[in-house]
């Protein structure tokens, strides 16, 4: 009986998977839509150089968003991402390089300042898992707590000054190049495909989207509901580290405000890639969507002599749009 019950819930629940995948490629033609503006706009667009220099700025973005989307998947969101973004590689770094280079003094070991920089990712995303799992406080007060922390951290650290003389290590991933390509657009390509294969094909993945759609549902189903979100809170602060290295490397430096005001971008291309704030839908491959189009807006804008001052107004327009978009397309009221 119970296993007559379980196929023909798996028979209701098959299409889900299948409408999804379709709901997956709803930016694609956006995105083609904006490759023959941006050629309208200006002939550089559509070079190899130009393209090439999209993916890698975007590179950084994409790796916050990743880590931004597995969490809102699980129902909660985070928003000290783009303070560990500068805080893992100037505290790294910090500790390596001498005073007169505006490190701390320790000048520790230069092979020490990318497992610090990593490490201190996972600790900030533990910390928030913590707070938010253990003790049961809301999100957006601990991850905004979180990141003004995280910000005046760094602010005291770097003395408000960048970061130069940087070790090879902490410059490596953001500035070499790989097959043609840079290594940051590689490795976030393996990075996004390694997050569609675990969301869409394990376990684990799965009660991501579980934990999002019914915490009380996925618990008495037997998902053991902290230890999985602790988990994710953890990663999506070592991809914030990562990002904040990738970052490092393809600038030479850290600046006192790396990461600042990000989390915007992260927040507007998740939006548009389709994941839901109100937990249990999206997939990596909207979200990733959602980071070429931002992407590619942003280089036609510039190509197109539009002032950066501009941009932060033309995000939050799209965003707006997007989530318009979302509510007439699922017919579900979204939460206050």
């Amino acid at each position: 009986m119970t296993t007559t019950i379980e196929s023909t819930t798996s028979a209701r629940r098959r299409p889900v998977p299948r409408l999804a995948r379709l709901r997956d490629f709803t930016l694609v033609p956006v995105i083609i839509l904006l490759l023959i503006v941006g050629a309208l706009v200006d002939p550089v667009f559509l070079t190899s150089a130009n393209l090439i220099n999209v993916l890698q700025q975007q590179s950084e973005l994409s790796l916050l968003v990743l880590a931004e989307t597995l969490i809102l998947i699980g129902g909660r969101f985070d928003l000290s991402l783009e303070s560990t973004v500068g805080l893992a590689p100037a505290l790294g770094v910090a500790l390596v390089i001498p005073a007169a280079s505006h490190g701390i003094g320790t000048e520790w070991s230069s092979a020490l300042a990318v497992p610090i920089c990593l490490l201190v990712g996972v600790l900030v995303g533990a910390l928030n898992g913590v707070l938010i799992l253990r003790f049961g406080l809301s999100a957006f007060i601990v991850t905004l707590g979180m990141l003004t922390t995280l910000r005046g951290l760094q602010i005291g650290i770097t003395g408000g000054q960048s970061l130069f003389d940087l070790p090879l290590s902490v410059t490596y991933l953001g500035s070499a190049i790989w097959l043609g390509l840079p290594a940051s657009v590689w490795l976030c390509g393996v990075l996004f495909a390694a997050g569609i294969a675990v969301l869409g094909y394990f376990r684990h993945g799965r009660a991501v989207y579980a934990i999002g759609g019914n915490v009380d549902a996925a618990r008495a189903a037997g998902v053991r509901t902290d230890r999985v979100m602790f988990g994710v809170f953890m990663i999506a602060g070592l991809l914030a580290a990562l990002a904040g290295l990738l970052m490092t490397g393809r600038l030479g430096s850290i600046a006192a405000s790396q990461g600042n005001q990000m989390i915007f971008n992260v927040f507007a291309a998740a939006v548009i890639g389709g994941v839901s704030m109100d937990g249990g839908k999206g997939t990596m491959f909207g979200a990733l969507c959602g980071v070429l189009v931002l992407g590619l807006v942003t280089n036609i804008l510039t190509l197109a002599g539009v002032t950066a001052q501009w941009f932060m107004a033309i995000y939050g327009v799209i965003i707006l749009v997007a989530l318009v978009i979302a509510r007439l397309t699922s017919g579900k009221a979204q939460d206050s």
